[in-house]
């Protein structure tokens, strides 16, 4: 486990096997640190604690053992991306599921029953086939055809770790199978981009989530994969009845005022807005055509008027469980203040002041 995450750190600092013989503290050969990472030998603690310092992990992210591997990885990825970028995110998320896991263990929490399997399929063979997916699970889950408050609240909700990390500026997120130690059950993760918006970031969950119900297509040439779990995210976001009732049955246009109270009611982006009410029928393939030579041309890559942190569907939009169960293992008293202070990255006093409240003046 050791030799996996020390390789794993060095390629997320990006450092050759010399590179890092030269600034660890105490001196260490490049032949010795290649022993390392191939298992052949352990490091003298002195050693370890110099490793961690010099490739900016902890020693919890060298040592712990909760996450035997990521499987499956898929990112979710601007062009440009590098090896070291792959491995700087894959080391943060290794990093937040560590002390994920760890908290569940201590709060003595299983793996919950599979959520999905009711409405899972292993192929759909049309686009009517894709919404019929998720208008069912959407009843499965007693959601109604209401607009979903948050995304990540569900998903967290079915047994899906959802985590939100500072990655790499080329990555929305990713998501993968986690492996486990020691024979326990295998657990699934997403992770977001501190960085994207509220919109990207719910179509993504949704996007994720398509992913659990549809394993692929009857004919891939001519329905792709993407093409349908972009299809499956958007009539889960705005599913058909609900933007009937909104906008009216067969526009012939809309205003941009329109788009932007629509986009921001069900947390979609102006463009996914856009393409949703055109494959439904409510907008003439013509009319987005002309929108998107047009006045929408550069929604694809640049949001109009995007929903803030804090504001609207905003407000919800964020992983919370992993708090919520620091808090409550605190509670119990199963953690110390100081193992809470570390596990949320927040001041000891500040971990204080949520357990007895303001002090009273």
């Amino acid at each position: 486990m050791f030799a996996e995450r020390l390789k794993l750190a060095r390629k997320k600092a990006g450092l050759s096997l010399q590179a890092l013989s030269e600034r660890v503290s105490p001196v260490v050969s490049a032949q010795a640190i290649s022993k390392y990472e191939g298992g052949k030998m352990m490091p003298s603690s002195a050693v370890l604690v110099g490793l961690g310092k010099a490739l900016g992990v902890s020693l919890d992210f060298l040592m712990s053992s909760q996450v035997a591997e990521l499987s499956g990885v898929e990112f979710r990825k601007h062009s440009g991306t590098s090896a070291q970028d792959r491995a700087q995110a894959e080391a943060l998320v290794i990093e937040k599921l560590e002390d994920y896991l760890a908290i569940e263990e201590i709060l003595g929490l299983r793996e919950p029953d599979d959520a999905f399997s009711v409405v899972r399929c292993d192929a759909v063979r049309s686009v009517e086939e894709i919404d019929q997916k998720a208008r069912e699970l959407r009843r499965e889950w007693q959601l109604g055809i209401d607009p979903i408050p948050s995304m990540t609240d569900l998903l967290e909700g079915k047994g899906v770790k959802v985590i939100e990390a500072d990655l790499p500026e080329r990555f929305d997120g990713l998501a993968c199978d986690v492996k486990r130690t020691g024979g326990k059950s295998d657990t699934e993760v997403v992770v977001i981009s501190s960085r994207t918006n509220i919109e990207r970031r719910r179509f993504n969950l949704g996007y994720e989530l398509a992913h659990r119900i549809i394993r692929g297509t009857a004919d891939p040439e001519s329905l792709k994969l993407e093409k349908a779990m972009n299809r499956f995210a958007a009539a889960f976001l705005a599913p058909a009845d609900h933007l009937r009732q909104e906008v009216g049955d067969r526009r012939q246009g809309i205003t941009y005022h329109e788009l932007i109270r629509l986009k921001r009611f069900y947390g979609m982006s102006a463009a996914a807005m856009l393409i949703r009410l055109r494959d439904v029928g409510l907008l003439p393939e013509s009319t987005v055509d002309y929108a998107f030579r047009t006045y929408a041309r550069a929604w694809r890559t640049s949001e109009p008027e995007p929903i803030q942190d804090g504001q609207g569907l905003g407000a919800f939009e964020k992983p919370l469980r992993f708090e919520r169960l620091v808090y409550r293992a605190l509670a119990e008293d199963l953690i110390s203040p100081v193992r809470a202070a570390k596990l949320l990255k927040l001041p000891l006093d500040r971990i204080e002041e949520e357990m007895r409240g303001p002090l009273v003046q």
